[in-house]
């Protein structure tokens, strides 16, 4: 978290800084490694040189034969190590008794190292040993006399430079080596920083982040469809709701337009430099309403690019007529009219052959059962527009050979909390005509749909019920999805998702018991106590 909060200027000189610093070191390492390999390589061609030069002195020979330690062997040896600067010299005889030492005290001792062992088995050979002082390199050459038989060892060492003694005599072209490369480093991660802000707009990259999170989210989550491309007429945005209206599935961003869409209109804004308003388009087999304007990062600049923003007009056009009940007023007008013009023609049968009693019977029968509806439903009903619901829904059922219902204990006072006249009629509504779907495909000459609307102070309830062709297991799971419909009539699908949303917002129960070729019973209950509990459906 604390990272996100540094700017990029610094968190790139800090990273330049350390890649840098990361690189010096492993540099140092295999440069130190590289030269403590030649150091050693040279100190022991000088070591071996030098026992060698030692071993085959005559007075070296001379000594060994004779085991006699000290004197001018000594001085000898130490003369040699002086010339050839090494750390000591040390000469053996065959009992491993030092003949010198660079300390006088260890002179005739014996010689207590495996390591030197091989050495008096005639091998020449280089060691390198940890010692009490240091790590030492040493060479072995044993000493041979005229016969060719070894009586003794040379044996010369040099003490290696620690670590710290090899950065310190190299410490000036390690510090400049240092300096120079940190320095252009940063420098160097400063201006590359300058260059990134400015091509961002001088925003952090968190910010673009949550900017882009924020854009993604924002067109995702729009009922519109939305399109933009650059100038290259790539893809750039193309969101879900524009997906579903074109029929287009998985990830088209950055493809050519033309390839996902060969008929779309929104190249011609890159052309054009103008915006379209409310244009209505055919592109593929939707119908849409749209918005097409040139994108332009400031007043003025040329495009860098063209959005299109549209909705399906054949599905807004038929969700308005669902919604606003204009389908089912109409519908209901239309048989209404129908109804009375065939009682007119009735009763003017009548007259013209001269039945004037049966006429006025007629009439008489006919106002009655229209007017004990009547009558019912406005005593019944505060509410107009459910009345008229109804009302056009008996009569529609008239014409289609359906007994409809209503029973007389029915009634509505007031509409549950949340919902309002609209969202009544269109859940009654829909539920009455999918009753009359159902009686449709039944081949029954009894159709029947009976309607009970009871209300208390606890709880509205709604009962739609029908002896219709009732649904199977399968159907009732899937009866509120979207789209989904047994019927293959383009459009069907709509009203019981609807219903399913008056549902939510109400926070209502619906109850579904049904039974192929026998029936379906719709029972909606809404509570009247302002408590929107969870929709269930049964």
């Amino acid at each position: 978290m604390l990272l996100n909060n540094i700017r990029i200027y610094w968190k790139i000189a800090i990273l330049a800084f350390g890649l840098v610093t990361f690189s010096l070191a492993i540099g140092g390492i295999i440069i130190l490694g590289s030269m403590t390999r030649l150091q050693e390589e040279q100190f022991g061609q000088r070591l071996m040189i030098t026992a060698r030069t030692v071993a085959n002195l005559p007075d070296i020979r001379e000594a060994v034969m004779n085991k006699s330690p000290g004197g001018d062997l000594s001085s000898t040896s130490e003369n040699i190590r002086i010339i050839n600067d090494v750390s000591y010299i040390v000469v053996l005889n065959m009992d491993k008794k030092r003949l010198t030492h660079p300390l006088k005290e260890r002179i005739g001792e014996n010689l207590e190292d495996k390591d030197a062992e091989p050495a008096f088995a005639e091998h020449t050979y280089l060691s390198k040993v940890k010692g009490e002082v240091g790590t030492a390199l040493r060479a072995y050459v044993p000493v041979m006399d005229d016969q060719h038989q070894q009586i003794g060892v040379v044996m010369a060492g040099k003490l290696m430079p620690s670590l710290g003694q090899m950065i310190w005599g190299q410490r000036g072209p390690f510090a400049a080596t240092a300096v120079l490369s940190l320095g252009f480093g940063i420098l160097g991660s400063w201006q590359l920083a300058r260059h990134m802000k400015r091509q961002m707009y001088d925003l952090e990259p968190q910010e673009i982040a949550r900017m882009f999170r924020e854009r993604t989210a924002a067109f995702e989550s729009m009922h519109e469809g939305a399109i933009a491309v650059d100038n290259s007429e790539r893809i750039s945005i193309f969101n879900d709701r524009a997906k579903q209206i074109f029929g287009i599935s998985g990830d088209v961003v950055g493809r050519q337009i033309r390839d996902v869409l060969p008929d779309t209109r929104l190249p011609e804004i890159l052309q054009l430099k103008q915006p379209i308003y409310n244009q209505e388009l055919l592109v593929g087999n939707a119908l849409i309403w749209s918005n097409r304007i040139p994108i332009r990062l400031k007043p003025g600049d040329p495009p860098i690019g063209a959005l299109a923003i549209f909705q399906d007009r054949t599905d807004v056009t038929r969700m308005a007529e669902e919604l606003t009940g204009v389908k089912a007023f109409v519908e209901a007008l239309r048989v209404q009219n129908h109804e009375y013009m065939n009682k007119l023609h009735t009763i003017a049968g009548l007259i013209q052959l001269d039945q004037k009693e049966k006429a006025l019977d007629y009439l008489f029968e006919v106002s009655e059962q229209q007017e004990e509806l009547l009558t019912f439903l406005r005593g019944s009903f505060t509410d107009e527009s459910i009345a008229g619901l109804l009302l056009s829904k008996v009569s529609r059922g008239r014409e289609l050979g359906i007994r409809v219902d209503v029973d007389r204990r029915s009634g509505l006072r007031q509409f549950p909390p949340r919902l309002d006249r609209h969202d009544f009629v269109l859940l009654l509504g829909n539920l009455i005509e999918n009753a009359f779907d159902a009686l449709e495909d039944s081949g029954r000459t009894d159709k029947e749909v009976y309607i009970s609307i009871e209300q208390d102070d606890e709880v509205l309830s709604v009962l739609v019920e029908d002896n219709g062709c009732g649904m199977d297991k399968k159907t009732r799971e899937r009866m509120l999805e979207k789209g989904f419909s047994t019927k293959s009539t383009e459009g069907r699908g709509i009203g019981l998702f609807l219903v399913n949303r008056i549902l939510t917002k109400g926070g209502g129960e619906l109850k579904c018991e049904s039974q192929k070729n026998v029936g379906t019973s719709m029972i909606v209950m809404f509570s009247m106590q302002g408590q929107n509990g969870d929709r269930r459906t049964v």
